[in-house]
């Protein structure tokens, strides 16, 4: 085990009320952080009070983009235990990116230890009612200061924590989203299936000018503007009368661990889930047709989160009457339910607290 060093706060912060929580304004009292030095490896481990980073003006994270971070969850179960939900999932995605924008990852041991002990201080912070979660946002940065064109060969890697509720705030109603016509999310080739702080500086604008409009998320679509990818923090899915359908990952997808929750979920069930490409004009023709009974996002944010309204070619088209459907209704709480503890985890999705 890595010697992690610890210095705790003397007075902690306040619980805001879990009912406020919304999604990423509180953070707790305090954060991991671990370097790394090429020729000398990771050092430097330790839990300190949440606070600002002293990074140099000239690291690269703040001139090439060399930024990537990952999204997972705690939760505290009915009988008090502490439980993460697919940590290896995140971790190993982690490492995918970081290979992919030439960061170097930190070992599994250092990634497990340093999220255990960083949690197992912060404990108190994971709230206890319905909806409520403890977000965790693993994080890896370039900072070896230098302004010549290549790979960092210093990196920060640290944890934060976050109480949340919510993500929409649609709670678990269904959210209108606006298909994207004129903005480009990523391309083949590029960095739409890594969680690289560039792939969502990139949404941010056609993501703006959405919710100016009163939709709650971008749908995006391919370098043709016909093929659908995701839902801007989200993967989608769609409920045909003969087949469930999410998009294929093609390079440009992000490849959600909750995504991959509902796929095995569903294949148990042995319900028709298929994964290939489908276009908006295919999801607009096949919903005029009455064949579309409902439409959802997944995410570790929202978990599902049900679409009511697409808008598409200067026209609102609504699913399902804007009405909850039955199989993410079904999905929601057998993920959640899962999650706190109340359904058996027949998948080996949950990890004890371990300190």
């Amino acid at each position: 085990m890595t010697n992690i060093s610890k210095t705790l706060v003397t007075t902690p912060k306040a619980l805001p009320p879990s009912d406020k929580l919304g999604f990423g304004q509180y953070f707790t009292d305090h954060m991991f952080v671990a370097k790394y030095a090429e020729g000398k490896g990771w050092y430097d481990a330790q839990i300190l009070p949440y606070g600002p980073l002293e990074i140099d003006p000239g690291a690269s994270v703040l001139h090439y983009g060399q930024a990537l971070f990952e999204g997972m969850k705690a939760f505290r179960q009915a009988d008090g235990k502490v439980v993460f939900f697919r940590p290896e999932f995140n971790y190993n995605r982690l490492v995918e990116g970081a290979e992919r924008i030439c960061l170097e990852a930190p070992p599994m041991e250092l990634f497990m230890q340093g999220l255990h002990e960083l949690v197992a201080a912060d404990e108190r912070w994971i709230p206890h009612e319905p909806n409520t979660s403890l977000y965790i946002r693993p994080t890896l940065i370039g900072t070896e200061a230098f302004l010549g064109v290549r790979p960092s060969r210093e990196t920060t890697f640290m944890i934060l924590l976050s109480p949340v509720g919510a993500y929409y705030a649609e709670g678990t109603k269904p959210v209108k989203i606006w298909t994207e016509e004129k903005y480009l999310r990523a391309a083949p080739g590029g960095l739409g299936a890594v969680k690289a702080g560039a792939n969502y500086a990139a949404s941010l604008k056609a993501a703006l000018e959405a919710k100016k409009k009163g939709y709650a998320q971008v749908l995006w679509l391919d370098v043709e503007h016909l093929g659908i990818e995701e839902v801007g923090t989200m993967n989608a899915f769609f409920v045909f009368n003969n087949e469930i359908v999410t998009p294929e990952l093609n390079g440009s997808i992000l490849s959600g661990g909750t995504r991959d929750a509902i796929i095995q979920v569903l294949k148990k069930k042995n319900l028709p889930i298929v994964e290939r490409r489908i276009t908006i004009t295919e999801v607009i023709e096949r919903l005029d047709k009455g064949e579309l009974k409902e439409a959802f996002g997944t995410g570790t944010a929202a978990v599902i989160s049900p679409i009511g309204v697409i808008h598409y070619n200067e026209k609102d088209w609504t699913i399902n009457n804007c009405e909850n459907g039955p199989l993410s209704t079904e999905l929601y709480k057998e993920i959640t339910s899962i999650q706190k503890g109340a359904l058996k985890d027949d998948f080996g999705w949950i990890v004890p607290l371990t300190v």
